[in-house]
């Protein structure tokens, strides 16, 4: 997929909204407990970034409901806003997966090596060294 990458605020409301239709004080409560308190949202922030997500098809109203005299539109994620979420924790763990796997490397004293398949013509081999690493 040749999409962008997800801002973490935009990645964190649709996580919110995967499990259930929530109103936007859920959604701001939400996001910071998933977040562990990293990640505060202001009212302002957030109607603005559900707007967007509205017209970009990722989340729908789910109902509308009075409580005390005022309307609390809640929301819920679309099927497009699920599978994009899905496609971004896919990508964010292959992330963390490449990360943990270098700093096991790097704790352990060794190195990673990758495998590199394509060599241009021309280009020589070093002494001692094959396409996949150390001879």
């Amino acid at each position: 997929m040749s999409e962008r990458s997800m801002q973490e605020p935009t990645f964190l409301i649709l996580t919110a909204l995967a499990a259930a239709p929530q109103h936007g004080y859920g959604v701001i409560s939400d996001v910071r407990e998933i977040s562990g308190g990293r990640v505060r949202l202001r009212a302002g922030t957030l109607y603005a970034a559900l707007d967007r997500l509205q017209a970009e098809g990722l989340i729908a109203t789910d109902r509308e409901e009075i409580v005390e005299g005022r309307v609390r539109r809640y929301y819920r994620l679309t099927d497009e806003g699920g599978t994009r979420l899905a496609a971004e924790a896919e990508r964010l763990r292959r992330h963390a997966e490449a990360a943990a796997t270098r700093l096991r490397a790097r704790l352990a004293g060794g190195a990673v090596f990758l495998q590199i398949p394509f060599r241009p013509s021309g280009a020589r081999r070093l002494p001692g060294f094959s396409a996949g690493g150390a001879a």
